[in-house]
């Protein structure tokens, strides 16, 4: 794939004003916020400055945090086009939060990049991919005010657990749009994984977490296969439906804190054998593995 030379301000503007809204943040999700108030706290720890009103960022925790129990963390829309880890998030806190809230503390922010979620974008409104930014001084808005917001907490996080999706999408969407914003050649994944699958840290990997996770999401939906070359999305699989990754060295969510545990679920929404309420399903089963895990 060739391209030209990367974007300037002016490309990215273009682009940004191409983007329709698609869905509604505020009726899909802070409606779903504001029910969870009867049982957790909710707080509101910014907003978008593109639109304050349009975009508020909450985080769910749950009531009388306990410094002698370990905090848990729940991210969902990093990427906001990933629905089901914005659903699978707010699923978890509404069904499962509060029996796990005997053992741990748990913190939520079901959708950090809203502006995406609407418009079904990688990229927020800058062209900037929040999961490649979680640094100080960070490029992306959303990031730096997740990162504002967790400062209480991020020196005790025990887990964290952060909520995506791999789509077709990706390969004809997002990475010709990649190729284009950068200047450089981008080539497609050779196949798009069919099935669950999650990213560990390379350096952290935790095979036994990551295995428990798997096994619970099992219960649920199909785990993605490696292609011909034992890999997935181009990364050696680890173990059955586990590939990692450096989380620290490329600014992904997941290494935002020094949590102990750490994973990253993809869930593939667009296989012909899942629904979008098989897709939350498999998100919450994945959360419930890693925690029963912990637990014990």
């Amino acid at each position: 794939m060739t391209t030209a030379a990367p974007w300037g301000s002016e490309e990215k503007e273009t682009w940004f004003k191409q983007q329709p809204i698609k869905r509604s943040y505020l009726k899909d999700v802070v409606t779903k916020i504001e029910k969870l108030k009867a049982s957790f706290e909710v707080n509101q720890y910014g907003a978008l400055s593109l639109n304050p009103s349009q975009y508020p960022l909450f985080l769910i925790r749950t009531k009388n945090f306990d410094p002698k129990k370990k905090t848990i963390v729940i991210t969902g829309g990093v990427h906001g086009y990933e629905t089901s880890g914005v659903h699978g998030a707010l699923s978890f806190m509404e069904r499962e939060a509060s029996k796990y809230a005997i053992k741990f503390n748990i913190v939520c922010a079901p959708c950090v990049s809203p502006w995406a979620y609407e418009t079904i974008n990688r990229w927020n409104s800058k062209a900037i991919d929040p999961n490649r930014s979680f640094t100080n001084n960070s490029p992306a808005e959303e990031c730096e005010l997740f990162l504002n917001a967790m400062q209480p907490y991020s020196p005790t996080v025990y887990a964290h657990f952060d909520l995506h999706e791999t789509t077709d999408t990706d390969n004809t969407i997002f990475r010709p749009a990649k190729a284009l914003r950068d200047g450089k050649p981008e080539d497609p994944w050779s196949e798009i994984p069919d099935g669950f699958y999650l990213v560990g840290d390379t350096e952290n990997p935790r095979p036994e977490f990551q295995k428990a996770i798997i096994q619970s999401v099992k219960k649920i939906t199909h785990i993605a296969p490696a292609d011909e070359h034992g890999n997935i999305i181009g990364e050696k699989l680890e173990q059955d439906g586990v590939i990692n990754y450096p989380v620290k060295k490329l600014s992904l969510c997941a290494g935002f804190s020094n949590a102990e545990f750490t994973t990253t679920t993809e869930v593939y929404p667009d296989s012909p054998k899942v629904t979008p309420e098989n897709c939350v399903d498999a998100q919450v089963a994945a959360i419930i593995g890693g925690l029963d895990y912990l637990s014990h």
